[in-house]
């Protein structure tokens, strides 16, 4: 139950009650089996990519140190929502406390911010390769890396600690009830009943400054690629630079916009009837998609899967 301060009337929830599809019960325990496989599947295959390019050599190039975070990024995401969401199908009990609520928006925020400023260096990262091929290795060194990543993460940090601060400053009505799977930003502000029209221009800065920003300086680097691409001589050139961009392009428009469809006016009608099928899609479906879309159409990866599996028979046959 709520409890009340001494000081005003303001009621603050000592938790919440996450509603999530709890209009639709008969679909509860199917959609709870389909999300199970999904973050499993998930799991697997973001820690896959992280394991080949920490003992692949081939690997140790900045792409894949980029993805290779991009993995972790996704695991901390499924991670810090997934579990939570898996209980509140199976269960009748729907309740978060207030601490567990503020950690899942955080994390949710910061691992959010950093991977759209991530997708930003992966396309710099792209363009220096294709457009600057002479001077690649000189220019995306390892340390360079290394700080481009830091920033990334920095910068999530800083907007998980201005967001959510300013989020849970709002009195929140009495019945504490969020219609979503997670606590995030357009569901708490929904919940409130005072005024939150300075955070919702808030979040909408913030999602032009980490979501259309980012998309259009990814645009213009790949306009620039799609030019040298076209002055390309080699066929097996163009056919690896077409893959490599076209499966980071699909990533980029999955992530940046389902996100900007609920962030951008985050108490809009849209969002409001939609917001939970978009968090579904981009906290169960997206940190998937990312190293299929990656693996599959990709031989440097596929070629890295064969030499380690070919090493652990070797050591199986040895022992």
């Amino acid at each position: 139950m709520p409890k009340t301060t001494g000081r005003t009337n303001q009621t603050f929830p000592v938790g919440f009650i996450l509603l999530g599809i709890s209009e639709w019960p008969q679909l509860e325990r199917t959609l709870f089996w389909v999300v199970i496989f999904l973050f499993t599947m998930s799991i697997l295959g973001n820690s896959s990519i992280i394991l080949l390019s920490c003992v692949d050599p081939r690997l140790h190039t900045p792409m894949y140190f980029f993805l290779s975070n991009l993995s972790f990024l996704d695991l901390c995401l499924t991670s810090a929502s997934v579990p939570q969401m898996l209980v509140h199908l199976w269960g009748s009990d729907k309740s978060i406390t207030h601490t567990g609520c503020v950690i899942q928006l955080c994390v949710f925020l910061c691992v959010g911010a950093t991977e759209g400023v991530l997708l930003v260096q992966m396309a710099i990262d792209r363009y220096v390769a294709v457009c600057q091929p002479l001077r690649y290795t000189a220019l995306m060194h390892r340390p360079l890396c290394w700080k481009l990543v830091f920033l990334a993460w920095l910068s999530g940090l800083i907007v998980s600690l201005v967001e959510s601060s300013t989020i849970f400053q709002l009195p929140f009505c009495p019945h504490h009830l969020l219609n979503g799977f997670l606590c995030e930003v357009p569901v708490l502000l929904r919940l409130a009943c005072g005024d939150t029209s300075v955070n919702e221009w808030q979040m909408t800065i913030t999602t032009v400054i980490f979501t259309m920003v980012p998309v259009g300086l990814i645009l213009a680097s790949y306009g620039c690629i799609a030019q040298a691409v076209r002055n390309m001589k080699s066929e097996e050139g163009r056919k690896k630079v077409t893959a490599t961009c076209s499966s980071h392009l699909l990533v980029v428009f999955m992530f940046y916009g389902t996100v900007a469809m609920v962030y951008t006016d985050p108490k809009s009608n849209f969002a409001s009837k939609n917001g939970k099928f978009f968090t579904f899609f981009y906290t169960v479906v997206t940190p998937l998609l990312n190293p299929l879309v990656y693996t599959l159409r990709n031989k440097e990866v596929k070629d890295a899967w064969l030499r380690l599996m070919r090493k652990w028979v070797s050591l199986w046959k040895s022992k």
